[in-house]
Formats: C-alpha cells, structure tokens, sequence
C-alpha cells in the first residue's frame, strides 16, 4: 500500500451562468489547466474519475459521462469512473482516487467534477435538485418535517407555499435553521454576518460566480427566500468544472519543480435515517478524518465548508469541531472565520458567492485549499497557511445529508 498521495495539479474555470457553454468545453477547460499546473501530458495519467449530476436531465446524456467528456481530449484507453453522489461528486472521485493510489493501483490519476445546471427554463434547473432527494417518500417526509417545525416556539414571517420559484433544498435549510435558531437562540443577523463575509472573499476571487460585497444590512434586506433566508444568504444556479491531479509518493520523487499537498485523510459516509437529535453525519466522519490525519480542529488553519446557505456554514463549524455545539452563529460574530480570524472558512466565497455547480463543487473546494496552502491566494491569502479541510456534502436523507466526505490536507 502506497504511503501518501499528493496533490500536484489543480485547475478550475471561472463559475457563472453560462448558457451557450458545454459540460464538455468546461471538463475540457479545468482538465487542462490541472494539468499544466501538474507539469504533465495527458498520456501520464492511468486512471480518472469523474462526476456529474445533472447532465442527463438536462441534454438526455446518462450512462456514461466522464467518457463523453474524456475522450475527446484523448483519455480514450483509460480506466474512466463515473461517480454520482449529489453535490459530493467531486469529494468522491477524490476519495477514489485517492483510494487506488494508496491501494497501489496506479501513480497518477485524473479526478474531475463538471456540471452545466443554468437553463432559460429556470424552474427545470430549481426541479433538478428534487433529485437529490428520496423522491418517492419526500412529501411524507416534507408533511413529517413541516409538522414538526410548526411546533418549534418561533415566530415565522408568512412566506409562499415550500418549493414555489426556488430549489426544495432551501426549504430543508430554511427548517433546519428554524429548529436551530428556536433551540440555540441563533439569529437571522448571525446569518447574514456570514454571508456579508462571504461576499467579502467572493469579492477577491477572481474566479468566483458572484463578486460583489454586501453588508449585514443590505443581506438582510435582500430578496427573500425560504425564512429566514434571503437571496444573498443562498448560492445561486451556475455552471462551471474543476480537476486534480494526484500522484503517488513514488512518483512524485521523479518530478522537478512542482508544488506539491499532501492528502492526509480522505473519509466518505452516508447518513442515515436518524432522530433530529441523533449526531450528525459530518460530526462521525470528521472524527475519523482526523484520525486518519493525526490533526485536531485546533490544527486546521483553513477550511472550505458546504454552504449551499450560510446556516450550512455555521452549521458546520459546529459539526467540525470549530466551535461548541449551538454557538457556530457566536463564533462567526466573532470574526473568526473571515480572512485574517483565527479560522478563515470558505475564503472563496463560498457556495454562497464562488458558486454551486453540483457536480464540481467538492473539487473546487480543493482548488482553494490547495492554492491557500501553496501560498497563491492573492488577496485572499490566508496567513501561515499549513493544515486545510474541506467538508462536501451532498443530498438528503430525513433530516440530514445523504453523503458526507472530507478531506484533509497538508502543506509540503
């Protein structure tokens, strides 16, 4: 079994709405530029991993989409490993990539996540996520969660029917939050604390989907959403691809000048049917992932965390040990989680603001660690960077996610 696996390429596309792009041209787009950050041809990869969700729902393309993709840059020969895991695609071709070269399969591999979800038809774009659903018990367990959250004692704004001119998935966020802000005492200020700081770091993202800062008050008098969401607590529809290279230790002895991070955890679960009250997923497989890296939360430097709303940030600051459990809304109040705190979260923006196409999101996120860890940040560098996590989550299964997968990564 190999000893470690190192991340040695990464390239990602800009993220927006582009509706006269492909999913090829924009696999095509973050494939080479992974690749030429890798300083290697085409040829030295064996094997490649790839993730879509939605492509079939959209142009009838199923089956067999890393292949559609591939082969016309000329990976034809190759092992290709479709993966479809929600919005934790990419986290899992990086999981299986990383999985063969530790196993000693192969010494370079390609992982890829690429996803076109903008549409003139923006209701079949907000449908497509119902997919990530159990579709045939969600209104029993939509009626179950509505229930529930109706007895919660907190005073709710009227707001039009669950569903209606948005994805779903705002309307489970919008009734976690709920349970979260009537037990906990969080607030819809907190809430917009952290997505004024994201904007902030989209804002210095080049490559990010929406680069504009907003203050707390002009987030929370947005458009809203789902309560206690508005608009710009949200990410938004887009399109966009990002890649990795991955190599093992043996191989990466051969290389000259490259700039290497090391994979030092790689954990994948699934949740489960559980109570409200159950732990959650993330928190167990965080757990393990430090485990398996010899780190504790107080060694990360950096992370990027799933924020399809900014309560999923907060959230997960608590999941992963940031901060006790009910306080991630103190702790981001704080300051500590924007660029120059004592744990920067998300300083791409985010899914809030560096966007959300489903099935790149997960290797985007690595974009980031990998480019804050080499020190190429820019203006949203973080200080001292050695230690990054990024936490991907994808679907839902009752009351939480349906996948869950983080990855830990060091500084060479």
């Amino acid at each position: 079994m190999a000893d470690n696996v190192y991340i040695i390429g990464a390239g990602m596309t800009n993220f927006g709405k582009f509706l006269d792009g492909s999913v090829k041209r924009l696999a095509a787009e973050a494939v080479n530029a992974a690749l030429a950050d890798a300083g290697l041809e085409k040829d030295a990869v064996e094997a490649a991993y790839a993730a879509n969700s939605f492509w079939g729902m959209f142009s009838e393309q199923h089956s067999i989409r890393g292949q559609v993709m591939l082969t016309p840059m000329g990976f034809g020969e190759i092992p290709i490993i479709n993966t479809e895991n929600a919005c934790a695609g990419a986290a899992t071709a990086l999981h299986l990539g990383w999985t063969a070269i530790k196993a000693g399969l192969y010494d370079v591999v390609l992982v890829l996540g690429a996803e076109k979800i903008s549409n003139e038809d923006k209701m079949l774009s907000f449908r497509s996520y119902a997919t990530c659903l159990d579709v045939e018990e969600f209104p029993n367990k939509l009626e179950s969660i509505m229930e529930m959250i109706s007895s919660l004692p907190l005073a709710i704004p009227p707001e039009s029917h669950p569903g209606e001119g948005r994805s779903i998935f705002m309307d489970i966020y919008a009734f976690g939050t709920r349970f979260h802000m009537a037990r906990y005492g969080t607030t819809q200020e907190q809430l917009a604390v952290i997505a004024s700081k994201n904007h902030t770091h989209g804002f210095l993202n080049p490559q990010a989907q929406i680069r504009k800062e907003m203050s707390v008050e002009e987030i929370l008098a947005d458009k809203p959403v789902a309560y206690p969401f508005t608009r710009a607590m949200c990410s938004p529809v887009g399109d966009g691809a990002a890649a990795a290279i991955l190599c093992s230790e043996d191989y990466l002895a051969w290389l000259n000048n490259t700039r290497p991070v090391k994979i030092i955890a790689s954990t994948l679960g699934t949740g489960r049917e559980r109570d409200i009250d159950g732990e959650h997923i993330g928190k167990l497989i965080a757990q393990k992932a430090y485990h398996q890296a010899g780190v504790d939360p107080e060694d990360i430097n950096v992370a990027e965390v799933h924020d399809a709303t900014s309560f999923g940030e907060l959230l997960q600051t608590e999941v992963l040990g940031f901060c006790p459990e009910g306080e991630g809304g103190i702790f981001a109040a704080s300051g500590a989680t924007k660029i120059g705190g004592s744990l920067p979260v998300n300083p791409s923006g985010g899914l809030e603001c560096r966007g959300h196409p489903i099935g790149a999101s997960g290797l985007a996120q690595v974009f980031e660690i990998v480019t804050q860890l080499r020190g190429e940040a820019g203006k949203r560098q973080v200080n001292n960077a050695r230690f990054g996590l990024a936490e991907n989550g994808g679907g839902f299964l009752g009351v939480e996610e349906a996948v869950a997968a983080i990855h830990i990564f060091q500084k060479e």
